[in-house]
């Protein structure tokens, strides 16, 4: 599990992000949402050590991150950044095989893991592809495969943290990448991910940490944050919530 007690970030004289103190649950996919600009991949930053908090601390299980090294993080912690750069013609299998390279489980069942996390991400049709001949979208999806091969197949203990995992993706995939990621959190990871879409966030996840300026503005349930008057003051959104017709979470509607 990765916690987080009264985080603060700067860059220079100006504060970047503040006030920030929670808990990554067993099971639980936890959504950040807010503006451009409003402190999502700076947490994110922090949460992975890629940043080091200014104050505050963060941990992961019973030691602080800092205190973990090398491979025995990562097979706790996996990370899916925005961007992912590779300019190498790998073939996606191998790009995918990157995840176990903190693992000693050995050929056969690494490979196991590989082609199940390649079918989990919905990529199992471009094995034997090169990843440079692919979409910018096929890419995102074969490096999500990479991250859950990482810790594949989630249990307690494990938490992954995505950075807008969906941002280059069509309508379908979309959804097929955050159904993958709630079953990955289903089997007991914890699981933080950054969005954009507010429908996709009520949809899948179980808390949403709302952000503004850099500070918590909520830390809920969807249908405790997604409210109107919540939506209005982050976002300046007018919207409509209303309860999905068939599931039951909140639906926002812009006006």
């Amino acid at each position: 599990m990765l916690r987080v007690e009264n985080l603060q970030v700067r860059r220079g004289r100006k504060t970047v992000l503040a006030d920030v103190t929670l808990d990554l649950r067993p099971g639980e996919v936890l959504g950040v949402l807010g503006p451009n600009g409003a402190g999502k991949s700076t947490l994110l930053g922090a949460l992975c050590a890629q940043l080091h908090p200014d104050e505050g601390q963060v941990w992961l299980g019973d030691r602080a991150l800092k205190d973990w090294q090398g491979a025995q993080r990562a097979q706790r912690l996996a990370v899916l950044p925005q961007v992912s750069t590779l300019d190498f013609a790998f073939r996606v299998e191998e790009v995918v095989g990157m995840g176990r390279l903190p693992h000693q489980t050995g050929r056969v069942r690494d490979d196991e893991i590989i082609a199940a996390a390649l079918q989990a991400a919905d990529v199992g049709h471009l094995s034997g592809r090169s990843y440079l001949a692919l979409s910018g979208g096929e890419r995102q999806r074969v490096h999500l495969a990479r991250v859950l091969a990482q810790l594949w197949p989630g249990e307690a203990g494990q938490t992954l943290l995505l950075d807008e995992p969906t941002s280059m993706l069509d309508p379908l995939h979309q959804h097929t990448t955050l159904q993958a990621i709630r079953s990955f959190a289903d089997r007991g990871a914890a699981v933080l991910v950054i969005l954009h879409d507010l429908n996709l966030a009520a949809r899948y996840c179980d808390r949403i940490l709302l952000l503004e300026n850099g500070r918590p503005h909520a830390l809920d349930t969807p249908t405790q944050v997604l409210r109107p008057e919540l939506l209005k003051a982050v976002f300046g959104l007018d919207v409509l919530v209303q309860p999905h017709p068939e599931l039951g979470h909140p639906l926002i509607i812009a006006r």
